[in-house]
Order: C-alpha cells, then sequence, then structure tokens
C-alpha cells in the first residue's frame, strides 16, 4: 500500500514540470520555538560528536573528522536535497538529510496546485504508516546492492531546523575540540 502511495507521489512530482528561478544563499534558520523543543544539543566533557536522530544514533572521535559540509542538490528533478556530510578517517560517510518536494522552492500559482498535491500525498503517506504502526516516512530509503554496499550512513531529519541545528552542532564541536551530543526528541 505504502510503495502505492509513494510512488504516486514521486509520478506527480515528476509530472509537474515547474520553472526553477536562480536563488540566492539564505543564511542557516534559527531554530523556531517549536523546533527548540524538539532539539537538544549539549556540550559533553569527551572528545566525541554524538548525533541521536529518529533513525538511529552516530558516534564518531572529533579527531577523527576530516571535513563536515551542508549542501543542496535537485534529485531526479523532483526532490531538493538538503544535506549534512561528516567525513571521518575510516571507511565510511555519515549522511544526514531532509528531503523537500520542488514545489516547497516554488511560488507560482502552479506551485501551489502542486504543493496541493504533495501535501495530500504527505497525509496520505503519515496515515498508511499510523495504520501500520511504522515510522516508514521518517525511514531512509536505500536500493540493494548499490546503496548499502557504498560506505554510507545515512540518516533522514524531519526539518530544516533540525539538520541546521545538526550541522551548527557537528562544526561547533570540531572547531572547539569539545565533545557534544545532538538529540532529536
Amino acid at each position: 500500500m505504502f510503495h502505492k502511495i509513494f510512488l504516486a507521489l514521486a509520478v506527480v512530482l515528476l509530472a509537474c514540470p515547474l520553472p526553477l528561478h536562480a536563488q540566492t544563499p539564505k543564511p542557516t534558520p534559527t531554530p523556531t520555538p517549536a523546533a527548540k523543543d524538539k532539539i537538544d544539543d549539549s556540550q559533553q566533557p569527551n572528545r566525541f560528536w554524538q548525533a541521536s536522530v529518529g533513525g538511529g544514533h552516530y558516534m564518531v572521535a572529533l579527531d577523527r573528522i576530516s571535513a563536515i559540509s551542508r549542501h543542496k542538490y535537485l534529485l531526479d528533478g523532483g526532490i531538493i536535497v538538503d544535506e549534512v556530510t561528516v567525513d571521518a578517517l575510516g571507511q565510511a560517510l555519515a549522511r544526514f538529510y531532509f528531503l523537500a518536494p520542488v514545489t516547497d522552492a516554488t511560488g507560482s500559482a502552479a506551485g501551489s496546485a502542486a504543493a496541493r498535491i504533495v501535501d495530500r500525498g504527505r497525509e496520505l503517506i503519515d496515515k498508511a504508516a499510523s495504520n501500520l504502526g511504522t515510522n516508514v516516512q521518517n525511514m531512509v530509503v536505500k536500493k540493494f546492492p548499490e546503496t548499502t554496499h557504498a560506505h554510507t550512513i545515512e540518516y533522514r531529519v524531519m526539518s530544516v531546523e533540525e539538520l541546521s541545528g545538526l550541522y551548527n552542532s557537528v562544526r561547533t564541536a570540531w572547531e572547539s575540540n569539545h565533545g557534544r551530543k545532538f538529540t532529536i526528541k
């Protein structure tokens, strides 16, 4: 059932070609009061950065981090991925991302109509997940064997504010060399 809903939503997103306008970079958003209630970021007395998000827990020694980044890209012409990567010495790259339909970035009338369709699709996915008793709408989607063996550890967050908080936490920990624990409740 979920796959049919997800496929229908993907078809709608890909079938609505919308003009993309050049955008100027926006500053990192300040968490809203509601988002602040969901995020806990605290200094720790160790030299590790830890993140507990809906999909699991990640921990890395600060002296093993070689790079961090935050960037956006368009996936298959219909989904905007806002991603934070933590590159650590070793075999795996940690990726934390927030997904948004391309309609969220448009302000046109066509975008508004498509946004209503996308919102309805989100409601259907949430309802299906609730009926199944799962948290499937928050899970990372992987394709076996390509993404499961790609040496990446992936986590999905549910808002831009959560992703911004996560990026600020890992950046602060790495720059200060003081451990931090970031948790999304």
